[in-house]
């Protein structure tokens, strides 16, 4: 590869811990230039969510490095050693890292990295023909040969709701800090988000006068997880799954929901003991568990809130409410800096961008000039896609096919794991079993 004084091979767009860590990888890279680009004047990680209590559904060796790479400097490990945390972090046997402290850790990378620069939003990206033009909100513009793009899912929000102190999305909890002492609320979201909020709701010394938790889900269901379940969170299983009909993708995604979004056995515990004590012991009949329920609308009704509920038979129910905090989840869409390619951008169903081989967007473009979509493969590349457990992986992919060097021996080792996924060698069907 060759520079030149205006130009750098890979720009990221966004640093959220998708980039972060193909940031830490290319970091010492030989004949690679990088530079990752975030708006935020410093990292943080969904702090609207950071309960103190909070902890990681994926083990920590799951980290930024690890799993490709594991004398890589910028790993869990390491960070405990630099801040000298780590004989009193094993002595804890915690069963896993806690979301604080994980935050704290990938802090730590990108306040490290000398490719992180924060504070400088990505206004706009467009392809002069040899190469991609980011054009900042500083009036500068740089020069890449290609561009990864991590800028992160969006809040989901149903359509018609009265966003505002009444109504938001629970990614802004924390930060909003709602007054609910005496007040009805109600909860929209069956899952771990939603626990966590009802968990923290119900702790109040002063509570809601009426809490409500919705839930479209037959059930308020835990989370599946195990050695077993965990195999399709690996490299193997992803490769087996990219090679499927996009339809068989499809409806294996949604069958293995509950593999990253069911509640945590210590989350619902937790939540249940509470409820228990406080409508048995407290005496406080103001909670309901509505499974079931979708919302069929919200409406603004000076200052509180309509709710319109239906259930699996099609009979509706209104309920009122003076909080409404949307656990509904996130979704993932082209961010607005690649307006100027859309039209030359394939996307899917939804809004996320379409994915090729080596995580790579299907455009029309030459083949050296590559996009790539860290969190847009959930149908593509499987449901382990948006989680962190196949961060390193990914990166340390999209690092070989940049480069077109065989940069991490990880990559080309055995992968079979301990399912077969497959009912052959050449890998062209997928053992599918309930």
């Amino acid at each position: 590869m060759t520079h030149d004084r205006d130009s750098i091979d890979l720009a990221g767009i966004g640093i959220g811990p998708f980039n972060l860590s193909l940031a830490a990888l290319a970091d010492g890279l030989p004949d690679l230039t990088t530079r990752f680009f975030e708006r935020k004047r410093a990292f943080s990680w969904h702090p609207g969510l950071a309960f103190d209590d909070s902890t990681m559904q994926t083990s920590y060796l799951k980290d930024l490095v690890t799993p490709v790479q594991p004398t890589n400097r910028w790993g869990f490990l390491n960070f405990l050693v630099e801040h000298g945390r780590f004989y009193d972090f094993m002595a804890a046997r915690f069963d896993t890292v806690s979301r604080r402290e994980f935050t704290e850790y990938l802090a730590w990378v990108a306040g490290s990295l000398p490719s992180c620069r924060f504070a400088t939003a990505i206004r706009d990206v467009d392809y002069d023909g040899q190469a991609f033009r980011l054009r900042t909100d500083r009036g500068e513009t740089v020069t890449a040969r290609a561009i990864a793009v991590g800028t992160g899912p969006v809040p989901h929000v149903p359509e018609g709701a009265p966003l505002g102190p009444a109504c938001f999305h629970g990614v802004e909890y924390l930060e909003r800090m709602p007054q609910i002492a005496g007040r009805r609320v109600a909860v929209i979201g069956g899952g771990q988000t939603g626990a966590e909020i009802m968990l923290d709701l119900l702790g109040k010394v002063v509570g809601p006068a009426a809490l409500s938790w919705i839930s479209r889900r037959s059930a308020f269901s835990a989370l599946q997880e195990g050695g077993l379940i965990d195999q399709i969170y690996t490299p193997a299983y992803g490769k087996a799954h990219q090679r499927l009909p996009a339809e068989v993708q499809s409806r294996l995604v949604e069958d293995q929901k509950l593999s990253s979004d069911g509640l945590t056995p210590s989350t619902a515990d937790a939540l249940y003991r509470l409820i228990y004590q406080r409508r048995y012991l407290d005496c406080h009949n103001g909670i309901a568990l509505r499974p079931g329920q979708t919302v069929k609308e919200l409406r603004g009704t000076g200052g509180a809130v309509q709710l319109i509920l239906q259930d699996a038979i099609g009979a509706l129910d209104v309920i009122h409410a003076d909080v409404v905090i949307l656990a509904t989840g996130f979704r993932t869409v082209l961010p607005d800096c690649l307006e100027p390619l859309r039209d030359r951008l394939e996307t899917e169903k939804g809004g996320a961008l379409q994915l090729g081989a080596a995580y790579r967007v299907v455009w029309d473009g030459p083949d050296d000039a590559a996009i790539y979509g860290l969190n847009h493969g959930r149908r593509s590349y499987g449901i382990g896609d948006p989680q962190l457990s196949l961060t390193a992986w990914r990166s340390a992919t999209i690092l070989e096919d940049v480069t077109g060097q065989r940069l991490f021996p990880a990559l080309h080792g055995p992968q079979g794991g301990l399912v077969d996924w497959t009912r052959s060698a050449s890998g062209r069907e997928m053992r599918i079993s309930a």
